[in-house]
């Protein structure tokens, strides 16, 4: 059973994740309309991180932890879970006033479709910190932190700023203050820190599914990113030259090139 302490530090990392969706509100503070270059690239950076934290973070882990069955199952499971759910729930988008005049089913898809996006992010936050406080990585706050941990947290919280502005954007044009648009955009990813804290216990006391829960989180989150963020910045970057096309591979690159030193490191 994991100690009382470790519970914390998992939950305040998973929760800075969360904060970071805040991040993509802040434009709005200095201008009115964000360019569709701009949001392209963003999404294009998202799927880079994305990528960075799965192919790169969680399943080589994986695969040192456990047998390539185990991690081949997590990634179908973990992409097939996603799918399942996104297919329910359809194309459900909330906003301040569908939450304020829900009724139950109203709500329950509201509160569904938020995990269905974060759940995912919050169990790759959990189980990466799978080792914390055996000596290995990083001391932060008298915690010894792994360096997946701090590699994927990190990934997490950079990818959340991109889906931040997507929450902010259709809530601007309804004219909602700027101050609120941070916290519907903290609110879009709240199940984070409460998946990983179910991630991050549940590897301690079964510790032999932790290859499996690995390849859970990066089979959906490459799921997300083949079939949520990639589509997305193409549909936006429809009417850019190229359409987006170029775009999208320069915030990808930088994604994938901020998370190098961190790769290098670990």
């Amino acid at each position: 059973m994991a100690p009382t302490e470790a519970v914390v530090f998992v939950f305040f990392a998973a929760l800075l994740t969360d904060l970071a969706a805040g991040l993509g509100a802040v434009p709005f503070f200095f201008v009115e309309d964000v360019s569709d270059r701009a949001y392209v690239t963003l999404w294009g950076f998202a799927a880079g991180i994305m990528l960075s934290a799965s192919i790169f973070g969680l399943l080589p882990e994986a695969v040192d932890q456990g047998q390539l069955v185990e991690v081949a199952s997590g990634v179908v499971v973990g992409a097939l879970l996603v799918f399942g759910a996104s297919r329910l729930l359809g194309e459900y988008k909330f906003h301040p006033q569908t939450i304020s005049e829900a009724d139950f089913r109203r709500l329950v898809l509201i509160v569904g479709t938020l995990t269905v996006h974060s759940f995912p992010e919050g169990v790759a936050v959990g189980v990466s910190f799978a080792d914390l406080n055996l000596g290995m990585g990083e001391s932060i706050l008298g915690f010894s932190v792994p360096i997946l941990a701090i590699f994927v947290t990190t990934a997490i919280a950079l990818q959340n700023i991109p889906e931040g502005l997507a929450v902010a954007i259709p809530l601007k044009t309804q004219g909602i203050s700027n101050w609120k648009l941070v916290a519907w955009a903290v609110f879009s990813s709240v199940p984070q820190p409460l998946a990983a804290i179910v991630a991050f216990y549940f590897v301690q006391i079964a510790r032999r599914t932790l290859s499996f829960g690995l390849a859970f989180a990066a089979g959906a989150m490459l799921f997300l990113v083949a079939y949520e963020l990639l589509p997305e910045a193409r549909t936006r970057g429809q009417n850019l030259p190229g359409q987006g096309h170029r775009e999208i591979v320069v915030g990808f690159t930088i994604g994938i090139t901020l998370m190098s030193p961190l790769l290098i490191v670990g």
